[in-house]
């Protein structure tokens, strides 16, 4: 008898350690598997991370279109010359104004010069309703590939300007408004990159339509003018072209000094 209480005592001490043990394994379970919930959210994260980033599919798809139509444009299609393209416009009767609007918008946007367009607008419409639509329909096309630059992305319209891209970015850098303007009144430097160019590297909307609004103008003009001089031969005519040429070497000069100071 006087032995059983050691044997309780002894019973006792085991199931409370083993007790213990329980616990702590039970304890060093739960922590192992808190330890282990970050990593398998990293591995997850890790996953999703690695998969296919659709966004950047798209737009490396979308400017290998651009670049491919572009190059096609420029090495395959040629506008016919400017008589002939009265001739194909005049056909259209009544909305031929509307068809040469979108005409003039489609070519804005591809690499083909836009200064025939403009020529034939003087010939078919005179000043007046020549410079009109031509102006409607170059910024129509101006502000088309503004847009697509800017869905494109920089370092894909980089890839479309080519030759034009240290140039254009140069130029716009630091100088908003006054480089457009300056960019699309200089001699040398066509309308596309300056487009896609204001896109891709910053330009503000309101100043790159502002700018395109004010230097288009009168060079449309002063082409669309040789155009209708080519039509009619008129004293009225002829003073046309020498003014709006006048006006676009004032607004050269204007334009680039303001640029020089923007960048000071």
């Amino acid at each position: 008898m006087s032995h059983e209480p050691a044997v309780l005592d002894s019973s006792g001490d085991e199931s409370k350690e083993l007790t213990r043990s329980t616990s702590r394994a039970s304890a060093g379970q739960e922590s192992s598997e808190t330890q282990d919930a970050p990593a398998a959210s990293t591995a997850v994260s890790s996953d999703g991370d690695s998969g296919i980033s659709w966004g950047s599919f798209a737009r490396n798809a979308a400017l290998i279109v651009v670049a491919v139509v572009m190059l096609w444009l420029f090495f395959n299609v040629e506008l016919p010359p400017a008589d002939q393209l009265q001739e194909r416009l005049e056909s259209y009767g009544w909305v031929s104004w509307l068809v040469f609007i979108g005409l003039y918008a489609i070519v804005a946007l591809t690499p083909i010069p836009v200064t025939i367009m403009a020529v034939a607008g003087g010939l078919i419409f005179g000043v007046v309703l020549g410079s009109l639509f031509s102006v409607i329909g170059v910024l129509i096309g101006s502000w088309g590939a503004y847009w697509l630059a800017r869905a494109l992305g920089t370092d894909a319209v980089r890839k479309v300007l080519g030759k034009y891209s240290q140039k254009i970015e140069s130029r716009l850098d630091g100088a908003g408004f006054e480089a457009v303007c300056t960019l699309r009144l200089v001699p040398g430097i066509p309308y596309w990159p300056v487009n896609y160019g204001s896109g891709a590297f910053g330009i503000t909307q309101r100043d790159f339509l502002a700018a395109s609004v004010i230097a288009v103008i009168p060079g449309q003009v002063s082409l669309v003018a040789l155009g209708a001089f080519v039509a009619d031969p008129t004293l009225f005519h002829g003073t046309v072209v020498v003014l709006s040429w006048i006006v676009v070497l004032v607004m050269t000069v204007w334009a680039y000094k303001r640029w020089k100071a923007a960048r000071r």
